[in-house]
């Protein structure tokens, strides 16, 4: 009888301990849900050795694209700005598309979107006479494509608070465009990846699957019985359904974490990328794979990477652009092409052969086709 009171003491420590111990491992749980913005917990885990001489509460693992002012006043320090809602455009420009890229910006500026131009051709200040100028970020490379851009300055972490990022080529005509009327149809059809239709009488056309249908306000498919590609209900793959081409991509938050990684970094081109992108619709790239009908824009085709200057043309008719390198005059158009030919080769050999090193990789797409072909 003696030892009860010294049981029920230990006892009462005992259980102490153990709520202790398992609100403390709530509260790390809690924390390790929240570390990343993109809710990945494993974030932290393998960055932690790195940053063990930090306390946890001080670390930032992600950024923005927001400008900030040298200075507040003293009233305005402690409210935070909100950024809830926000989408980036980002666009490769060049001096020569000034006037469009302008109009294209008018557009978007209003609509509560960050600007990022990436300026291919190294000149910046031609462009400051806009109003809009000092309000968008101005990235400077010269001679660099969309994809070498995006690659170094569009990190997951650094765009993680844009709920849409729209990776556009600068010679889009977007006067039947509206983002905000974008936006919001890609939302209400959860469309993770998607791009909006082209105007058929645009310059370049490449795929039919892109081009403006004008009795519907989106489609997913394209249905095509002539040529060498054939489009039916039986067609689960690009370019008959879940696709999008590379010179209008939109992007949802996930989707482009997930695209972010698939860009190659030393493959500039971004050729046969555009195949694989419904690998990255965070599911049934049939289903969050899209065009946009209702809010189009016209492809002009302007070819000027390359240093052609001749207007909207198509890639056929362009005359040929040369450049001494070497002593020995170069075509840089057909250069380029060849280059973007041999990087297509490229990351085709890289896929299969991830495919084949990776035993637990199983293509979720493979298995679909199978399934469909037995129900029929």
């Amino acid at each position: 009888m003696k030892q009860l009171p010294f049981m029920a003491v230990v006892c009462t420590v005992m259980l102490f301990i153990v709520y202790r111990t398992t609100k403390y491992q709530y509260h790390q749980e809690e924390i390790d849900k929240k570390w990343s913005l993109w809710g990945k917990a494993e974030a932290y885990l393998t960055t932690s050795q790195k940053l063990k001489g930090l306390p946890r509460g001080i670390i930032q693992d992600s950024s923005d694209l927001e400008l900030r002012p040298l200075w507040l006043r003293s009233n305005s320090r402690s409210k935070s700005r909100d950024y809830s809602n926000r989408n980036l455009l980002a666009i490769p420009v060049g001096i020569k598309q000034k006037h469009n890229v302008n109009a294209m910006v008018q557009k978007f500026l209003p609509e509560n979107f960050t600007i990022i131009l990436f300026h291919y051709d190294g000149n910046v200040d031609g462009w400051w006479n806009l109003d809009w100028s000092s309000k968008a970020i101005h990235i400077v490379a010269q001679n660099q494509t969309k994809w070498w851009f995006a690659k170094r300055f569009l990190h997951p972490d650094i765009v993680s608070i844009y709920d849409y990022i729209f990776l556009w080529d600068e010679d889009l005509g977007v006067e039947h465009f509206s983002p905000s009327r974008y936006v919001k149809i890609v939302k209400e059809e959860g469309l993770e990846i998607s791009q909006p239709a082209l105007d058929p009488n645009s310059t370049e056309i490449h795929h039919r699957i892109t081009v403006r249908a004008r009795n519907k306000k989106f489609h997913r498919r394209v249905y095509e019985r002539r040529g060498s590609t054939r489009c039916s209900d039986a067609s689960e793959g690009p370019p008959c359904t879940g696709f999008v081409e590379g010179m209008a991509p939109v992007f949802s938050r996930s989707a482009w974490y997930c695209t972010w990684h698939l860009i190659q970094n030393d493959l500039v081109h971004g050729w046969g990328m555009d195949m694989k992108l419904g690998y990255c619709a965070q599911g049934d790239r049939t289903k969050k794979v899209g065009v946009v009908d209702s809010q189009y824009v016209v492809h002009k085709g302007i070819q000027t990477l390359g240093g052609s200057d001749h207007g909207a043309t198509k890639v056929s008719k362009l005359k040929k652009t040369t450049t001494k390198q070497g002593g020995a005059t170069v075509d840089v158009r057909s250069e380029i092409r060849r280059q973007s030919t041999w990087e297509l080769e490229v990351f085709k050999e890289r896929w299969n052969q991830a495919i084949a090193k990776d035993k637990n990789w199983v293509d979720p797409f493979k298995r679909r086709i199978r399934k469909w072909r037995s129900t029929h």
